[in-house]
């Protein structure tokens, strides 16, 4: 007889998991063809370089096997080198020991949540901040996520001061500040190296450590930021206190799953011990077609013409936004990465908005799937990296039909 009532075998994690509200539109945009989605973030496939990955695939499978055996769980060795290299390239110094390999950067949120948070912790997160941080930390039980507000430049650092001194008075002084810095995943932000310096100072003064995720760091639009505006907050980290992760996911392809950690050594002695309960070792294939593509150029030459098509499609959809929603729609201008965020009218809701845009064949992500406070029902969320220029103006046709019936209602 099949088993039906699960609930009294579940853990209290196994209760409490919530589904990516990303992973979900992603799965409603599987199903429907006709749909044209501005949700998931992904990088747009018809850039991958698929010729060049073919070529580098065929010369590793037609050697000995040992592309495709079990590797060491630190990471591929000719890949945490080379990864030392990047970091060195992004003002870094680092040391192999410092370096984890990691299953996507999504494991390094995973590994700093299970090896760092404890059920009585505080942890901060912006607000708005990634899903899949508050999905990582929210599993490890902490007493509280609290959310620090942005403004136009980022984390807000007077709202972190009174969020500090709040949990301090509560007697749960917080262990460790989450921050996306570069075009943050889901405002589309850019911290400024001013706040950057002081975030270091502020973790200093209250003893916490900052976990710094850089997926976007590459994706600047050239003539708008600077390259030295990208430097990361671990570049002048003199104490160890930041955890540093990033991947391929962006630059090269996010199937291959690889992406990277830099800590303290200790730290990572220990985030390797609990990957080794997770999966052993990340793939050994995708470690070194990753590797092989660094060696051969690949992603160096790749990474010009990801950062001015993508530009291309945020300028798309910015104009469109401008000519049918302005005045109703608010938003920031990225100047990088993947993301629009936007600002509804007064009275409208996001999840209504988004049954209505169902209707109309678009999907994004609502804005308050980014809170963990139950706010920003006020705002959405636009990917702009995988949707094609030809339908991001159709697009955005669907969503002001969309706007439009919600004022009839």
């Amino acid at each position: 007889m099949p088993l039906r009532d699960v609930e009294r075998f579940l853990s209290p994690t196994g209760r409490d998991l919530h589904a990516s509200a990303i992973r979900r539109m992603g799965t409603v945009a599987s199903r429907h063809p006709d749909l044209i989605s501005f949700a998931a973030g992904y990088p747009a496939a018809e850039l991958f370089p698929l010729d060049e990955l073919r070529a580098i695939a065929a010369d590793l499978l037609g050697g000995s096997g040992d592309a495709i055996q079990y590797g060491p769980t630190r990471g591929y060795a000719p890949l945490v080198e080379a990864l030392v290299g990047e970091m060195a390239r992004r003002d870094v110094t680092v040391s192999a020991p410092e370096l984890l390999v990691t299953t996507g950067s999504q494991q390094g949120l995973d590994l700093i949540a299970r090896v760092l948070i404890a059920p009585g912790d505080a942890v901060l997160v912006e607000a708005p901040t990634f899903t899949g941080a508050i999905s990582a930390f929210g599993n490890a039980r902490p007493r509280s996520m609290a959310a620090v507000r942005q403004d136009d430049d980022g984390i807000d650092l007077d709202d972190l001061a009174r969020v500090t001194a709040r949990l301090r008075r509560d007697g749960t002084p917080p262990k460790l500040l989450y921050v996306v810095p570069n075009f943050q995943n889901p405002t589309g932000r850019l911290l400024s190296q001013e706040r950057r310096r002081a975030l270091l100072a502020w973790a200093e003064q209250h003893d916490c450590l900052i976990v710094e995720d850089d997926p976007y760091g590459a994706l600047y639009f050239e003539g708008e930021v600077a390259p030295g505006a990208v430097r990361p907050l671990k570049a002048e980290d003199r104490s160890g206190r930041v955890i540093y992760l990033s991947s391929f996911s962006k630059t090269l392809a996010p199937g291959f799953r690889v992406g990277w950690m830099v800590a303290p050594e200790a730290l990572v002695e220990r985030f390797e011990t609990a990957k080794q309960a997770s999966d052993l070792a990340s793939g050994s294939l995708d470690q070194r077609i990753a590797c092989e593509a660094m060696r051969r150029g690949v992603v160096d030459r790749l990474v010009p013409t990801l950062r001015a098509a993508y530009r291309a499609r945020r300028d798309v959809l910015v104009a469109s936004l401008t000519a049918r929603l302005a005045g109703q729609l608010s938003w920031v201008v990225p100047h990088g990465g993947f993301f629009l965020w936007a600002t509804l009218p007064p009275g409208e809701h996001d999840e209504a908005l988004l049954e209505r845009a169902l209707e109309e064949r678009l999907i994004f992500v609502s804005g308050s799937a980014f809170f963990v406070d139950g706010s920003g029902h006020d705002t959405i969320r636009l990917a702009f990296s995988a949707a094609r220029e030809a339908e991001i103006g159709e697009g955005v046709e669907r969503l002001a039909r969309a706007l439009r019936a919600g004022v009839r209602v």
